[in-house]
């Protein structure tokens, strides 16, 4: 079997690259390149430098061969002008997991064409194909595992990945790294979106966006508080950054048309209580879900979930969870669960 394994330079990868060849799989290596040296050389320096060396050093070490694939212009088609268009609309992108639906898991496959049987990564997410369906289960570490990143991916996708790492804890990576003795061992992990790399989310937003003063004003009263200097630098739910005294103020509500944003310092009453919100583009890798009430959501990567149930509404899906989530933002993704099984995923797109 040929594989293509998408190496990082991060210890999940490079792990997942030597148990493959351990397994005496027919293994090349592949390093995306996405970010355009323009958009680079204004905001800072992406590490592909660093990145790059520690690539090539497992490839290197392993006996590897290895390929670097540019991909900065469908990145910038989709991801780029995706998380913008977002941003502009007062939404909260999620650029890393329309990452693995368009450009790792897509795009990818296009360049590498039928020559390669599967493409592996070091997710932290388990496939296994029963009756030539791919199920979609969680990782055994309930704080790295990322199948909140994968649900966008159709069934289809799925049935071409392999995520060698997937059943292992990050502790297990790392002593398989230091068994392997790959040269990133102690390299420590990547913080931070993979997006954006060392760039500050402020500063891509001003590069792209710039800045738009407006009014903040008191949710309860309408009193003028001060300003902002544009709603899309703001979530709901925020509570730094804001410039006020009096506080803590938390972000309420934001009124893109008007560029107005409204805070509060009494964000827990039962007036601003969010416990249930619409979904659509629903990406279901199951059988069509309709109403359950036995299910959990994520509504962000995380090892935290939430009891739900799940009833159709106005051709969207609405979803009450069992507590209050004063982050819950429009745009936004929620994950379903049945145990740990990932059912699917839908954008949050009312309330």
């Amino acid at each position: 079997m040929n594989i293509a394994v998408l190496l990082s330079g991060g210890v999940d990868s490079s792990v997942a690259l030597a148990l493959l060849k351990q397994q005496g799989y027919n293994v090349t290596a592949f390093y995306l390149k996405i970010w355009l040296e323009d958009e680079l050389s204004f905001l800072g320096n992406c590490p592909w430098d660093e990145d790059l060396s520690y690539v090539r050093a497992v490839c290197a070490k392993e006996n590897i061969p290895l390929e670097i694939v540019s991909l900065q212009k469908e990145y910038w088609e989709t991801i780029v002008s995706y998380t913008i268009a977002e941003i502009k609309a007062g939404r909260t992108p999620n650029p890393d997991m329309m990452c693995n639906q368009r450009i790792k898991f897509d795009a990818f496959l296009h360049v590498i064409g039928p020559h390669f049987d599967k493409v592996a990564s070091g997710h932290y997410a388990q496939i296994a194909m029963v009756d030539g369906e791919p199920i979609l289960t969680c990782s055994p570490d309930a704080i790295k595992d990322q199948t909140y990143f994968l649900a966008q991916m159709s069934k289809t996708q799925l049935s071409r990945v392999l995520f060698p790492i997937g059943h292992l804890t990050k502790v297990q990576v790392r002593q398989y790294a230091q068994e392997f003795d790959l040269p990133n061992k102690d390299r420590k992990d990547s913080q931070g979106l993979c997006f954006l790399g060392k760039v500050k989310f402020k500063d891509f937003v001003k590069h792209y966006i710039q800045e738009v003063p407006g009014p903040i004003i008191e949710y309860e009263t309408g009193t003028f508080l001060g300003n902002h200097t544009g709603v899309w630098y703001h979530t709901i739910g925020q509570r730094q950054g804001l410039g006020l005294a009096g506080g803590p103020w938390y972000v309420v509500s934001k009124d893109v048309m008007h560029n107005t944003i409204a805070v509060s310092r009494n964000y827990y009453t039962q007036d601003k209580q969010r416990n249930s919100f619409l979904i659509n583009s629903c990406n279901w890798l199951v059988d069509h879900v309709v109403s359950r009430t036995d299910l959990d959501v994520k509504l962000r990567h995380g090892a935290h979930r939430y009891s739900c149930t799940i009833t159709p509404e106005h051709n969207q899906m609405r979803i009450t969870i069992n507590e209050s989530d004063q982050g819950i933002a429009l745009g936004q993704f929620a994950v379903l669960y049945d145990r740990n099984r990932c059912l699917g995923s839908g954008v949050i797109n009312g309330y």
